[in-house]
């Protein structure tokens, strides 16, 4: 959560601020896209976001919190049904903030803020896909531990082996140098 900013807040008090955040966020989830300041576009993002992950929990409570801030019944079943379902397969990075010059009245610098309602990236596609895949193969994997047992067993035969050669070489290397050690004396 964004630390709340110190001093005056957009043009009013926090009760103004939270209004026009709640018709921002309005507007941004009916039109799917708005052209606002870059302060406004800045502030509405992780509103709409969290608006968003309410919306993609999908229970009761959820819509009344957000039917709570926002007030209009049409636009709340839009996001609900529309805009979550959309953004399903997406972690977070629900809105899109676009830099668009300044406005020829004031010269404020303006912004199109905009919901991502694209499918997940081609590579994130893939790597579900890989998941998917490797779960079909879990029960087949379930299977082969039993003839990795066998082999495991059959290449443990051979290093056992080794070390019984290896044994008895150690205690004729330890035979010379008893020999050795009592031939210096």
């Amino acid at each position: 959560m964004p630390t709340p900013t110190k001093g005056p807040r957009l043009g009013g008090g926090p009760a103004h601020e939270r209004l026009m955040l709640a018709n921002l966020a309005a507007a941004l989830f009916e039109h799917k896209r708005i052209t606002t300041t870059v302060t406004k576009a800045k502030r509405l993002k992780p509103y709409a976001e969290r608006l968003v992950t309410f919306a993609k929990r999908g229970d009761l409570a959820s819509r009344r919190r957000v039917l709570g801030l926002i007030s209009n019944k049409g636009v709340v079943h839009e996001l609900f049904t529309d805009i979550a379902q959309a953004v399903e397969n997406r972690d977070g990075g629900y809105t899109r903030i676009t830099k668009i010059g300044n406005r020829k009245g004031d010269n404020a610098p303006m912004a199109v803020i905009e919901l991502v309602l694209d499918p997940v990236s081609a590579k994130q596609a893939v790597v579900a896909e890989a998941t998917q895949a490797a779960a079909k193969a879990a029960p087949a994997a379930e299977e082969a531990p039993e003839a990795e047992i066998v082999e495991t067993e059959a290449a443990e035969a051979p290093e056992a082996e080794a070390a019984t050669d290896e044994a008895p070489a150690a205690e004729e290397a330890a035979d010379e140098a008893d020999e050795s050690a009592k031939d210096a004396k």
